[in-house]
């Protein structure tokens, strides 16, 4: 697991560490995108009373949004890239409740039924191995526990007109590190494969994001 999460280190390498929190300030088209999220993410989030997990947590924007919708005792954050640690660190470290710490989502360094809800937002598509993903999501949720995840959908207007068109502007630093693709019923499939159940997808954005929700119920 060191040589992927070096890989991904070395892929996202000019990502600077407070992409998102300059970004929406900056830009009024990543404000809307943005702003869309949370919607979504506030929509399909719970009161949570335990501890939350967030992965690729990068510069804490959303986890933030995470902690606020829900409410959790405490939000851990991780991310493969050690300036975005150490720039959410110093940006939220006056709350007690947030922990963010380098780590890999093909292997998580928790143990078992640790986590209330485990949140997964435009992160999966930059994974090598999303089943094994959600296989470590599976085993740190708690029974009962619910995931978000949050993914592009792949459709047409993404695929051939928005991210190339991304990939010439502002977006160039994003060039070739979405490593894995999720047009259709994929996730909720690889979801339901993982033993995921009550599964629910919300298409937005004119198609462009999908977010998918689902259960633990058994370990």
């Amino acid at each position: 697991m060191a040589k992927l999460t070096k890989s991904a280190q070395n892929l996202h390498h000019n990502v600077p560490p407070d992409w998102y929190e300059s970004s929406v300030k900056i830009n009024l088209l990543q404000k809307f995108w943005h702003w869309r999220r949370f919607i979504a993410i506030d929509r399909f989030s719970e009161k949570v009373s335990g501890d939350i997990l967030d992965i690729g947590s990068a510069d804490g924007y959303f986890t933030a949004e995470i902690a606020r919708t829900t409410g959790c005792s405490n939000i851990y954050g991780i991310d493969v890239l050690p300036s975005s640690v150490a720039y959410a660190k110093n940006r939220y470290r006056s709350d007690p409740r947030f922990h963010f710490s380098l780590g890999d989502g093909h292997k998580l360094k928790f143990p078992a039924t640790r986590f209330s809800a485990v949140y997964c937002l435009e992160a999966m598509e930059h994974v090598f191995n999303p089943a094994q993903v959600l296989k470590e999501i599976k085993r740190v949720l708690k029974p009962g526990g619910y995931t978000v995840i949050l993914v592009p959908s792949e459709n047409w207007l993404f695929s051939r007109i928005v991210w190339p068109m991304w990939l010439r502007w502002r977006g160039r630093i994003w060039a070739d590190t979405h490593l894995s693709f999720f047009s259709g019923n994929k996730l909720p499939d690889l979801l339901t494969k993982a033993g995921f159940v009550n599964v629910e997808t919300h298409r937005f954005l004119l198609g462009m994001l999908l977010l998918v929700k689902a259960r633990k119920i058994r370990p």
